[in-house]
């Protein structure tokens, strides 16, 4: 017979499980929400979470939310055809590489938009020069250079944050153009779609990688914005709509999306 006190006991073991779960899922929707958006970091699938901690998030172990939880291998992916997309055009990344950030090239009072031709369909975005020069500085040489050409988006997600992740010439999350230089215009920052920003693994880390928001995000001020979509919003959401491979809300997208060329021209 269960006496009284076992019965406390019992009810009192049983409310905190139940803490403990709330607690957890307040903490991966915390994570998710803030997960920093990393430029150069190790691809892990954290198969219990549901999130692939490549790209998006830091690689940093001494920092959260980096991916503590075993590796999986990732799944196989079934193939998904995304209306709007075609083949990319033939060509690779020239993985070029410099030893330290452009000199300053650019008229921070003018006004620049950048065009990415993918193989989804094409962006436009008109780029703050005067809020971020040195950002939209370096955007401009590494598109002058054709170092974003043939270089594939990686990374989509599709809960907590809404973003489409580009510029790394290797396609895993690891690349860069060899140099790194410092945040802007952070003070303040928010990410509603549209947003065009930097990607990093932590402060000051900036390279070739760049996220583009396709619906309101909520993230700290750490991620340099530096331009806003003017057109072709709608071919994010397309792509978003394709979804990650895997069934996964964070991953490599359904669509295989390539930037076929990237330009910014003084406007």
């Amino acid at each position: 017979m269960v006496t009284s006190e076992q019965r406390r006991r019992q009810l009192a073991r049983e409310k905190y499980e139940r803490q403990a779960e709330r607690r957890a899922e307040a903490q991966k929707k915390a994570r998710q929400r803030n997960a920093v958006i990393g430029g150069s970091l190790a691809v892990v699938l954290i198969a219990a979470g549901g999130a692939w901690a490549g790209g998006l998030f830091d690689s940093d172990p001494k920092k959260e939310p980096s991916a503590q939880a075993a590796p999986s291998a990732k799944p196989t992916p079934t193939p998904v055809e995304v209306k709007g997309c075609t083949p990319p055009a033939e060509g690779k990344p020239n993985g070029k590489q410099w030893q330290a950030a452009p000199a300053m090239s650019i008229d921070t009072k003018a006004a620049y938009t950048a065009t990415l031709k993918t193989s989804c369909g094409d962006v436009t975005v008109a780029l703050d020069a005067a809020k971020a020069p040195k950002t939209v500085n370096s955007f401009a040489f590494l598109s002058n250079e054709q170092f974003f050409d043939h270089v594939t988006c990686h990374r989509l997600t599709t809960d907590g944050i809404f973003v489409l992740q580009c510029g790394d010439p290797t396609g895993t999350g690891s690349g860069g153009p060899g140099y790194k230089f410092e945040d802007e215009n952070l003070t303040g920052a928010t990410y509603p779609a549209g947003t065009l920003a930097m990607a990093n693994s932590g402060p000051n880390t900036n390279g070739s990688q760049f996220f583009l928001v396709y619906k309101d995000t909520q993230l700290g001020p750490n991620y340099t914005p530096f331009g806003k979509i003017t057109g072709g919003l709608d071919v994010l959401t397309n792509i978003a709509a394709g979804g990650a491979q895997g069934g996964l809300p964070d991953g490599p997208p359904n669509a295989n999306v390539v930037l076929n060329s990237v330009t910014t021209v003084k406007s």
